[in-house]
């Protein structure tokens, strides 16, 4: 079992590349990919175009597996969240959030996370290691399982979207998320269309630059604050990559991949909700002529953390201010507060979901 390689998460190359060292022609990959990213097989004894010798041999030299699930909530408002576990023991949670007509999945892409923002409960569980390729693909493999959305071309999908904003800080595991977008977004298999997919980020700006080329996926920027000395404060991260140059690196971006970014803004009481705060977020966006979209986030307290969320009253002044400037400055719904599975909640210790 060992010696086994996983099939999720190799590429259609490195497929190639192994069915070729076992005598097998070009046209297979092709079958086994539509039997495991678009009919969601985890048994090579369903692929019945298959050989019966071609079967037992994919199974001596292959494993399918998906995450383990070892707990699994359900909030009020129709959230979902699973505590799921890897082949070493390490666990991540995931998060399905969704709508009226459609639905996003949020995937972790590392078990912890180094950020350490301070307003994050995700960040207080240090790193343990990167999640590879076809960890963080199985995530949305296994909600589909969930969903029973496997099949159905041309059909309506309520698993539409994906955001890489669950655990950990995609742009730090640059190499496996590149691998997992280019089979999610495959058209033969999962094909979720790229610009349904959303990279958040607290700022790692060396990979901001290259999303575009790499992945050509819509690009979100955890912001959270209006100058630098007040992000310094809060995201350790913004003292390596200052607030000015995170935002010249968005402004490239957005010069290569067009549309508009995305900014995550969580409103804190008394910190970063004030008009001028506003004023300043505005400012900034002219600057560096970013076409910007606002997202403001009720935060989501939780033990331990001393900062409070901003009043009703002040986040919906707060967006009328951006809106006046010509942004659009959505407020955020919370959802899955009573799982533990809104913004900035996620952990991954079994103590955290065993609350039922």
């Amino acid at each position: 079992m060992t010696n086994k390689i996983e099939l999720i998460g190799l590429t259609k190359s490195q497929l190639a590349a192994c069915l070729h060292e076992m005598g097998e022609p070009a046209f297979r990959v092709k079958q086994i990919w539509q039997w495991v990213y678009f009919y969601g097989k985890t048994d090579f004894n369903e692929m019945t175009n298959l050989s019966k010798t071609l079967r037992q041999k994919l199974a001596e030299r292959f494993i399918l597996s998906r995450p383990k699930v070892i707990a699994e909530q359900l909030s009020t408002d129709k959230t979902r969240k699973w505590l799921l576990e890897f082949a070493d023991g390490e666990k991540i949670e995931t998060v399905y959030i969704p709508e009226s007509d459609r639905g996003a999945v949020c995937i972790s892409t590392q078990i912890g996370c180094a950020m350490g923002c301070r307003f994050c409960h995700t960040g207080s569980q240090k790193l343990t290691r990167n999640l590879t390729a076809g960890e963080i693909v199985s995530q949305f493999m296994l909600a589909r399982d969930v969903y029973k959305e496997w099949n159905l071309e041309g059909e309506k999908r309520m698993l539409s979207n994906i955001v890489l904003m669950g655990m950990g800080e995609p742009l730090q595991n640059y190499e496996n998320v590149v691998k997992a977008v280019e089979i999610l977004t495959d058209g033969e298999g999962i094909a979720i269309s790229k610009r349904r997919i959303t990279l958040s980020t607290s700022g790692i700006i060396p990979h901001i630059r290259d999303i575009d080329r790499d992945m050509g996926v819509k690009l979100a920027v955890s912001l959270h604050a209006s100058n630098n000395e007040q992000r310094s404060e809060i995201m350790p991260i913004n003292k390596k990559y200052p607030l000015p140059q995170l935002l010249e690196a968005c402004r490239d971006y957005q010069t290569n991949h067009g549309g508009y970014i995305t900014f995550e803004y969580l409103m804190l009481n008394g910190f970063n909700d004030t008009m001028t705060n506003a004023d300043e977020l505005a400012a900034l966006m002219k600057k560096y002529n970013i076409n910007a979209k606002f997202n403001l986030i009720a935060f989501n307290p939780w033990p331990g953390c001393h900062y409070q969320p901003s009043s009703n009253n002040r986040i919906h002044a707060f967006s009328q201010k951006l809106q006046d400037y010509g942004f659009a400055a959505p407020i955020r719904t919370a959802r899955g507060q009573d799982i533990l599975a809104a913004c900035g909640q996620l952990k991954s210790k079994k103590k955290e979901v065993d609350s039922e």
